[in-house]
This record gives structure tokens, sequence and C-alpha cells, in this order.
């Protein structure tokens, strides 16, 4: 659905999503490369609409052991997220290629309205 905003100088799109989150950390690996750069790759060509990997300062898993990036108590291991959005049914087709390249970590899946904006002008030229 589209609607037009109060302005009048731009148009919202609404789409029902996936949100696909991976919790992993950077020292983990996927061949010879770091697994959040394979994952990354591989939705590219399994033409996800797109992927984001996120550092994160501070985290801890199922060991409790904390991740930090303070000075005096380097992590070699930093907590990353990686977010993919797509149509539900590309997510759950993402899922058992995901499944071989993790040895752990945790995944959730959340349904998400993705809203993108454009510009007026840009939605009245052809494609």
């Amino acid at each position: 659905m589209t609607f037009e905003s109060s302005k009048g100088d731009s148009l919202e799109q609404r789409t029902e999503a996936t949100l696909l989150r991976i919790f992993i950390g950077d020292r983990d690996r996927h061949g010879q490369k770091p697994l959040y750069e394979a994952i990354v790759l591989k939705a590219r060509e399994l033409h996800l609409a797109g992927a984001t990997v996120l550092r994160s300062p501070l985290g801890f898993g199922k060991s409790s052991r904390l991740h930090t990036a303070k000075i005096l108590r380097l992590s070699t291991d930093m907590p990353l997220v990686i977010e993919i959005v797509d149509a539900p049914e590309k997510i759950e087709a993402f899922l058992p290629v995901l499944d071989e390249m993790m040895e752990g970590g945790l995944v959730t899946l959340e349904k998400v309205q993705v809203v993108n904006y454009r510009s007026h002008d840009e939605s009245l030229k052809k494609p």
C-alpha cells in the first residue's frame, strides 16, 4: 500500500517482511572467511534484499562470559549481529543455508513492516 505524506512531497510504501537476526562472535569462521562476511556474501549471492553487520562494544551469551571493547579487558571475540530483512519465503529459504554455515550462535526471526520512503518526484519517473 502507498501513502502520501502530509507534506505531499514523499510517498511511503509499506510491506510485510521478516527480520532475521544472527548473533555470533567476530572470531567465528566459515572456511577461510570470517563467518559474518560469508553470511553476507551468501545472502547477496541468493539475492536477498540486504544485510547489515553490527559490531557491539559489549555483550554476553550462554556462557555468561562478558565480551567487551574496554581497553583493559579487550576481548578477541566481540559480539556481532547480522540483520537481514526480506520476504518471509526468502528468509525461510535462507535458513537451511545458514544452518550449514554456523557452528553456534543465536538466530531470531520477527515479523516486521518495512517502510520505504521515496521522494514524490522519483515516484513520477518511469523505470
